[in-house]
């Protein structure tokens, strides 16, 4: 059996392909063969008939699997699709992703995204557009799951993506540039959820980069405005300013939303100087510039999908708590809460644990308990950041004098902490596609694949969930 094999044994697959062949209209080996070449795409090197037929005569007997290359083949000649002719499971995906209906290649697109993998000089739109449809299914997977279970199945997908961005030409090669920026910008996101800040940084790095290479502005400067997110969460609050402040030097050739989302986040490097009347005039120009973008949204990037005004409340109650009113922070992101769909669960724990935390300042040590109550659970699951600005919560009250309720707090964090798994191995995240559940399965997987990116240092650091890029 050769590596190809799927899960049906050889025998169990020979005899329906010999069924498929032998029923009405009967074909012969020949006629199959023949009609293999006739469905393969011009320049693809497929044996004469003569040889097909050996290969056909040896599938059916049971002695070997067809290889990837002919089962999209096989299944156009025979008029059926490739699960019906090697199973109910389908043939492993060419490209690691999770198990998403809207993802699940046909035969033909299989075949196309094989050939591209084989030969990245035959890399067509049709590829792309896949690969742009993986990258934004799995982006709304992470709001879900986190970071880590999906981290080292998207730097699969990126290695692939990086293989053929180097075999397209002209327009194309421009469209395979951004997408491998926008996957580099994915994982550099990941990694700083994760706590990889070293690896963010070039990961981000080289995201700029290729948004430079490809001519793409809104890119070029989201990616310099998540780096200032990056220095925000640091404490950096300056280069937070000076890196966001970078990003507007895009502006006339980026989005409302694009430019709003930079203006926030320099008004939080303000706030984080105590610096609150340039950070509420940042503010006010935020709105008004989000306002604008939430008029024409088909206009913005793809990853800008999740930011809108509620988004942005949530984020001036972060400035506001920064700067140390509580109540007006309280207001805001409870009212940004309110419209944040429950599918942003690791979101919805950090705002929530930023919500708490404005209680707490506002002095209101029952609303604090109340909101840490039900967001220990979810941050606990997949946001340790959230997890984190709970602990301050507590201590906050505990310097206020509630130490029954810190002490509360604190209790329910620890009470939602699960034991972690054991070290397993992972699936092969070359091999198969991934269902959700296994990829949440894998928290503790080690953060490894076929292109790893930049060697970087690990440090332990950690940095906020996403509170402002995508």
């Amino acid at each position: 059996m050769s590596a190809d094999s799927t899960d049906p044994t050889t025998n169990e697959f020979g005899t329906r392909l010999r069924e498929l062949r032998e029923a009405p209209p009967y074909w012969s080996r020949s006629d199959l063969a023949r009609r293999i070449r006739e469905t393969a795409h011009p320049g693809d090197e497929i044996p004469h008939v003569a040889g097909l037929v050996a290969s056909i005569k040896q599938w059916e007997s049971g002695q070997h699997m067809p290889g990837r290359k002919y089962r999209p083949l096989l299944a156009r000649a025979l008029g059926v699709s490739v699960p019906d002719l090697f199973g109910t499971a389908p043939a492993p995906a060419p490209i690691p992703s999770l198990e998403i209906p809207a993802l699940a290649p046909d035969a033909d697109l299989y075949e196309r995204i094989t050939r591209a993998i084989e030969r990245p000089q035959r890399t067509d739109h049709v590829t792309i557009e896949w690969l742009e449809r993986c990258l934004a299914e799995h982006r709304r997977a992470e709001d879900t799951l986190g970071g880590r279970p999906l981290l080292p199945m998207v730097r699969a997908q990126l290695s692939t993506v990086a293989d053929l961005a180097r075999g397209a030409t002209g327009p194309l090669g421009d469209r395979a540039v951004r997408v491998l920026g926008e996957y580099a910008q994915f994982v550099a996101w990941m990694c700083q959820d994760t706590g990889d800040l070293a690896a963010a940084v070039c990961w981000y790095d080289c995201s700029h980069a290729w948004a430079l290479e490809a001519g793409d502005a809104p890119l070029a400067a989201t990616t310099l405005n998540m780096k200032a997110h990056l220095a925000w969460s640091l404490k950096g609050a300056q280069r937070c300013v000076r890196l966001a402040e970078a990003s507007r030097w895009h502006d006339g050739r980026t989005t409302f939303g694009v430019q709003g989302m930079a203006t926030q986040m320099a008004a939080r490097g303000h706030a984080q100087m105590g610096n609150a009347r340039q950070a509420r005039s940042l503010l006010t120009e935020a709105e008004e510039l989000i306002r604008r973008a939430a008029e024409s949204p088909h206009d913005e990037p793809a990853w800008m999908y999740f930011y809108d005004e509620h988004w942005f409340l949530m984020q001036h109650g972060m400035a506001e708590l920064t700067l140390g009113y509580g109540r007006r922070a309280a207001e805001l992101i409870e009212r940004g809460l309110s419209e944040l769909p429950e599918s942003y669960r690791r979101d919805r724990a950090w705002f929530g644990a930023c919500l708490a935390h404005a209680h707490a300042v506002e002095g209101d040590a029952a609303s604090a308990t109340a909101v840490a109550a039900t967001i220990a659970p979810h941050a606990a699951a997949v946001n340790s950041y959230a997890v984190a600005e709970l602990h301050a919560t507590a201590r906050t009250l505990a310097d206020a004098g509630a130490h029954a309720e810190a002490n509360a707090i604190e209790d329910m964090v620890t009470a939602s902490r699960t034991v972690p798994a054991p070290e397993e191995r992972p699936p092969d995240p070359r091999s198969r596609r991934w269902t959700a559940g296994e990829a949440a399965s894998t928290g503790r997987m080690r953060e490894e694949g076929p292109y790893a990116g930049p060697t970087c240092p690990r440090r332990g650091a950690g940095a906020p969930p996403r509170s402002s890029p995508a």
